[in-house]
């Protein structure tokens, strides 16, 4: 299968992205795995014909805005996000109408019509600087993340009016299984993605973007880490830090699964299928990918 995935990938002329939160096999197969903020860097940069996302809809609409000249393509055209979905563009556009002196943060897990709506775009490794970036004297709205809201407004000090929304991988961690953990594995450094609720946060030793978590591992000498994010990222945790014990936080219904289920809907048998017909193409009107463009360029210019 991998064989077959080269020869389609030469003869198309295709560049493989691939999430943190896929399968191993597909993170492996990839030419670049990254978090969301890293993958916009890459899709921006690349000389490739066809750009194959392996993540969600939303990530592979950022490439497209980003680089319009390429076909983007993605293993299952159902892959969404319950962050995307959960801020339709319509009743988005209602919402700001209400606060029309606030400049418009959207966190990168949004559709394109959304980032079309938006004054900037901020993903979790740099939400805390966007937010930062902008003058004290401008109101802030925050979407679609509620979670990621409240810790960046902790970090800043600023205040900021927020869409209700949530993921729903992140939400459902169980505070309960996490303290139990942490006393069965006393020594252990317990690391969280903002997209959690605070009662998870407040027990973390370092809050991250996902690449952030695998730096910090890389980086330090624990022996037992306690993940709070999509079990994806144990894969690249791992490969770097054989001797390290990884345990993922279980959810409120006591299972280690919080897989994300849109992530997984991607395999290995679709990539193979949609680099066979390059089907399943991300397309958008002009007029969306201009105006969703700008938020984006925004958010790349701040280191």
């Amino acid at each position: 299968m991998l064989k077959r995935i080269q020869q389609l990938k030469e003869k198309h002329n295709v560049v493989i992205l691939a999430h943190y939160y896929q399968e191993p096999e597909i993170q492996d197969m990839a030419d670049f795995v990254g978090d969301s903020l890293e993958l916009s860097r890459k899709a921006a940069e690349t000389k490739a014909d066809v750009i194959l996302f392996c993540g969600v809809r939303f990530m592979a609409e950022t490439a497209k805005i980003v680089n319009p000249g390429k076909k983007v393509i993605i293993p299952d055209m159902d892959a969404g996000c319950s962050l995307a979905d959960g801020a339709p563009a319509d009743r988005f556009k209602e919402w700001i109408a209400k606060y029309p002196d606030h400049v418009v943060v959207s966190y990168i897990n949004c559709s394109a019509e959304v980032k079309a709506l938006s004054d900037i775009i901020c993903t979790s490794a740099n939400a805390k600087r966007v937010v930062e970036s902008i003058p004290e004297n401008k109101k802030i709205l925050f979407a679609p993340d509620k979670f990621l809201g409240r810790y960046v407004m902790k970090e800043t000090g600023r205040d900021m009016v927020l869409w209700n929304g949530s993921c729903q991988v992140h939400e459902m961690f169980s505070e309960r299984e996490l303290v139990r953990l942490k006393a069965k594995y006393r020594n252990a450094k317990v690391l969280a993605h903002p997209e959690c609720e605070e009662s998870i946060l407040i027990h973390a030793d370092f809050i991250g973007s996902t690449s952030a978590l695998i730096k910090n591992v890389n980086k330090t000498n624990g022996k037992n880490y306690i993940i709070a994010t999509e079990p994806g990222i144990i894969h690249q945790m791992k490969k770097n830090n054989p001797g390290k014990n990884f345990i993922p936080l279980p959810s409120n219904d006591g299972c280690a699964c919080n897989e994300c289920p849109h992530m997984r809907l991607n395999t290995t048998e679709k990539i193979i299928d949609v680099l066979t017909s390059l089907k399943n193409e991300i397309t958008l009107s002009e007029d969306i990918r201009v105006k969703a463009l700008k938020p984006l360029n925004r958010m790349l210019k701040i280191v």
